[in-house]
């Protein structure tokens, strides 16, 4: 009798710890607040079920649901495009357990949606970062585009981290280049990875970590708060293809071994795992392993030619927040067998 008391408390402490947690602030704040209201008028969702589906409390969902009501998006009925953006998320959220899902509306189905995915990605990432975190970061297209978005804040004691080594003949983007620029935007420490992304040997890999002062770097990226990452298709215009260091044969073979995708030059197949071939073991970046256990794991990609590269990315990392368009979105889904949602 007593433990059942005791465990009530507990619960009820837990609640009342969740309802007096300070509300987000503005975007992500107003996602939240989009999120509720649809989960409510349109899943016809308990408030009960929507405090646990978002992580808050109860008295936070009733004062959602009424700030959405005082801000006439109830009364109506959420916008078609708003609409269709939300069941995106939403669907890609339950299809593959991943906690936040950001989809960027873009012009036409034909669209390059590298700037809007980029947005997306720098006004998350604004709102995102706190004093104290250690985050590590990719490189791509994508990512470099991202930084015209953030906001050039200094944030204490944030340190940024790059997964990759450097390329020697670099054309619009590299690694350490990326690693770099974000890192002077905040104003925050920058750890680089000094050696080639890839190396000729195993045995180069080693000494160049274990004897040429790489294994610190190797050693922070096990304790990262989170990782900012993208992916690369097969296709031979993709950017793991751009520098040299991958042939067309080398191309063919990974595509014959099961590979759809790179991810810091790691390539894997369509069920998540790393493929069988010598390459993944010369690679100078932080290993998976590391990646997959930092408590925030964010992906943003997309593009017609990356719809395998991402579902296998998502399946390798298990991001906890993916950010990409609503072309992109939709393919994701139509691939593992998800039908469209239905729009009111």
């Amino acid at each position: 009798m007593t433990e059942n008391k005791a465990r009530k408390r507990n619960v009820a402490a837990a609640s009342a710890d969740l309802d007096n947690a300070p509300m987000p602030v503005g975007r992500r704040s107003d996602r939240l607040r989009l999120r509720a209201a649809w989960m409510y008028h349109v899943e016809e969702m308990t408030q009960s079920a929507i405090a646990d589906a978002l992580g808050i409390g109860r008295v936070t969902v009733v004062r959602l649901l009424s700030d959405a009501r005082n801000l006439h998006e109830v009364r109506i009925t959420l916008s078609r495009t708003v609409s269709e953006l939300t069941s995106l998320e939403m669907a890609l959220e339950r299809a593959f357990g991943i906690g936040e899902v950001i989809v960027a509306p873009v012009s036409s189905k034909d669209a390059d949606p590298t700037r809007t995915i980029a947005a997306a990605t720098g006004q998350f990432i604004s709102e995102f970062l706190q004093p104290g975190m250690k985050i590590g970061v990719g490189w791509g297209k994508t990512l470099l585009q991202s930084l015209a978005f953030i906001s050039d804040r200094q944030i204490p004691d944030i340190t940024v981290v790059s997964l990759l080594g450097g390329i020697v003949k670099a054309k619009q983007y590299n690694p350490t280049e990326f690693a770099w620029q974000f890192s002077r935007l905040l104003q925050s420490e920058c750890f680089l990875l000094p050696a080639p992304a890839l190396v000729d040997s195993v045995e180069t890999k080693r000494a160049l970590i274990e004897r040429c002062g790489l294994s610190e770097i190797f050693e922070v990226g096990r304790s990262l708060d989170a990782v900012l990452l993208s992916v690369g298709g097969m296709n031979p215009d993709a950017t793991a293809y751009r520098f040299g260091y991958f042939s067309e044969q080398d191309r063919l073979a990974l595509a014959k071994e099961g590979a759809v995708g790179d991810l810091l030059y790691f390539f894997y197949g369509l069920d998540g795992r790393l493929v069988d071939h010598p390459v993944n073991e010369r690679v100078m970046a932080i290993p998976v392993e590391s990646l997959a256990a930092a408590p925030n794991r964010i992906l943003t990609s997309g593009g017609p030619g990356k719809i395998d590269a991402i579902i296998g990315a998502i399946r390798m990392v298990k991001p906890t927040v993916f950010i990409t368009d609503e072309v992109t979105a939709a393919s994701v889904l139509a691939a593992v067998g998800v039908p469209p949602p239905q729009v009111p």
